[in-house]
């Protein structure tokens, strides 16, 4: 009984090889594929970022496990992520670079002032 049972169902399992899987396939609007390459390049900017030796330090300084900062990345909605990486676009590299250089200047003006120094030629 058994012997025969296998053999019906083998039988049925060698006739469903034969017939075709059924995949279904829908229109991909341009909208939808815009928003997936663009959430791919917004997550790879994040991600970049993230990777960078001063922020991961600083977040492991504040206590922040790193899993934990990838899985909260991947759970951002499409706009929260194109925020995020708007903002880190927009980030100055080294901070306010204008302040640096407004007080290299001042410094440096302060010691020609005082005499440390000598940058600005006196004329006759």
């Amino acid at each position: 009984m058994s012997r025969r049972f296998v053999v019906h169902l083998v039988c049925l399992a060698l006739l469903n090889l034969g017939s075709p899987l059924v995949a279904q396939a829908g229109m991909i609007g341009t909208l939808q594929a815009v928003e997936a390459t663009t959430r791919a390049q917004d997550l790879a900017a994040v991600n970049a970022a993230l990777a960078r030796e001063q922020v991961r330090a600083q977040l492991a300084a504040l206590g922040v496990d790193r899993a934990q900062v990838e899985s909260r990345v991947a759970a951002l909605t499409d706009s929260e992520l194109r925020g995020l990486a708007g903002r880190i676009a927009d980030a100055p590299a080294g901070g306010d670079a204008l302040a640096v250089i407004g007080v290299v200047f001042l410094v440096l003006l302060i010691l020609e002032a005082v005499g440390v120094i000598d940058i600005f030629k006196k004329f006759p």
